[in-house]
Formats: structure tokens, sequence, C-alpha cells
């Protein structure tokens, strides 16, 4: 595997690279369990500044209220259909003017999730075809949840000879919807092991592991970062479980958490706050 770093270049100096945290956050603030209203959210979004405005990459949204979003938000589209729901909203967002930052789209057919990723793979080919999708754009496949059996590695291996990326969904609404961090230590594995970059959903508002109010044990996004880093670096799953089970961000913050943004390229998150908050105890911003 070949590994880039994203740059941030000044006039008259050396490029130099990003801090990890930069572009890590998508605002997902409409999303439960934060579901704050559309309006209000975009405001939010746009009113952001200094280092709150750096840390998010781009707003998401279902593909059913893009016409409330103004022209230039960039966006990150959850489709809420199948395949045959790629093209409409990306012809809705080429009209509008809406940058595209990803499409998200889940694959629904448990029992061949190979061959529904063929689908969306021709479907997005079709938009891409119809020069409504830049070919840049990342596409974000939601794998069924679950241990990386032998039909979700095949559907893995459909999403990366089409060079798309996966979508890991680290938590929800209830305990069981929480990865253990040895499945999810499977998952980042069998991404790297394809050479597949991939994006966080659900869960990961603080930097380290917590349980919450509901007895959610919740991963951390620095955890989540620091064991694609060492897993990259050809850390055992046991190394890698044990990443994901810090608690403490001293050793963590020494990696290489920029250069694992290659791989782990951003989170969803309905609360932009509690990363900030967590980021701006532990490093300077």
């Amino acid at each position: 595997m070949t590994e880039e770093t994203t740059v941030s270049t000044e006039p008259f100096t050396e490029p130099v690279p990003d801090p990890f945290w930069v572009g890590l956050v998508d605002d997902a603030a409409t999303f439960p369990p934060g579901d704050a209203p559309l309006a209000a959210a975009l405001t939010t979004y746009a009113d952001r500044a200094g280092a709150a405005a750096r840390l998010v990459r781009s707003f998401v949204v279902h593909d059913t209220d893009l016409p409330q979003v103004p022209p230039g938000t960039p966006v990150s589209v959850v489709l809420t259909g199948g395949a045959g729901q790629v093209l409409g909203p990306a012809q809705l967002c080429a009209r509008r003017g809406l940058p595209v930052a990803g499409l998200e789209i889940a694959l629904r057919d448990v029992d061949d999730p190979a061959g529904n990723a063929r689908r969306v793979v021709a479907a997005v080919d079709a938009a891409r075809g119809e020069g409504v999708l830049d070919e840049d754009t990342s596409v974000f496949v939601e794998l069924p949840a679950g241990d990386p059996t032998y039909s979700w590695l095949a559907a893995a291996d459909e999403v990366a000879a089409a060079e798309l990326r996966l979508k890991l969904r680290t938590g929800g609404l209830d305990p069981d919807a929480f990865p253990t961090p040895e499945r999810l230590a499977a998952w980042i594995d069998a991404a790297l092991d394809r050479e597949l970059a991939f994006k966080c959903t659900a869960g990961l508002h603080r930097a380290l592991p917590h349980v919450d109010a509901d007895g959610c044990t919740h991963h951390g996004f620095l955890t989540v970062l620091a064991a694609t880093r060492v897993a990259f670096d050809g850390g055992s799953p046991d190394d890698v479980v044990a990443t994901l089970r810090r608690d403490d961000a001293t050793d963590l913050l020494a990696l290489d958490l920029a250069g694992a943004r290659r791989w782990f390229t951003s989170f969803g998150s309905c609360s932009i706050d509690e990363p900030l908050a967590d980021l701006r105890e532990m490093v300077s911003l």
C-alpha cells in the first residue's frame, strides 16, 4: 500500500501536512440522536468559523432534503433508496450547484451483498458516464452490520475493485448497534487489506471510548484513527483491539495520525461541539 498525506499550502511557505483533525468530521446534526431541524442545522453549519470550520468537512443530508440546501454547501448525501437512487440525487446536486463531498449508500440485500454491491457500482458508473457525478467524488458503501463473513468480504472486494469506499457503522441508538473492538478491528483490517478508504458513522462523538447514560459503550474517534495507524503499520489484530480500548490520549497522539487519514477519512457526528471540545483539551487548535 502507498501512503498519501493531504497537505495544506499557504503563500510563501513550503507545503506542510495538515493537522490530523482538519476535515475529520461530517456535520450530521439532523440525524439521530441530534435530530436538529434542517434549517437550524444549515444556519449553524454556515456560521462556523476558525477551528470549528476547519474541523468540519461537509454537511450530511438525506437525498430527500437536497432541495432545501443552499447552493454552494458541500454535502455528503445519504441515499434513502438502493442503487436506483444514485442518478437522481447526483443530477439534482449538479443542477443546484451543490458540491458533492460524497455519496453514501447502504447495501440492503443481506442475502447477496456482493450482487448488491455490483448494482451500486453499475449505478455509480452510469452517473459518472452522464457527467453528473465527478470521477473523483467519493462513494461510500455501507455493508451489512456483522462480522466480516465470506459474503461480507466478497462485497468488500466489489467495492475495492470499483475504487469506491466503505462506510463503517460504529454506533446507533441501542447497545447492539455498537460493534465490539474485535469486530471493528476486523473491519479495519479488511479495509486496509483491500486498500479501501473508509468513513465511520454514528457513536464517535468523543475522542476516547466511554459508556453513555444509556449503557452504550462508544468507540472514540481518536482510538479508531490510532487503530487504523497501528493496523497500517503491521500491528497484530490484538494490537489493533488494544488500541481501540485505550482511554489515554498521550501515546495515541504520538502516532502519525495525519497519515492515517489516508484511510480513515472522516466520521459523521450529530454533535460538532463534543469532538471540538475534546480536541481543544488535547491539541492546539
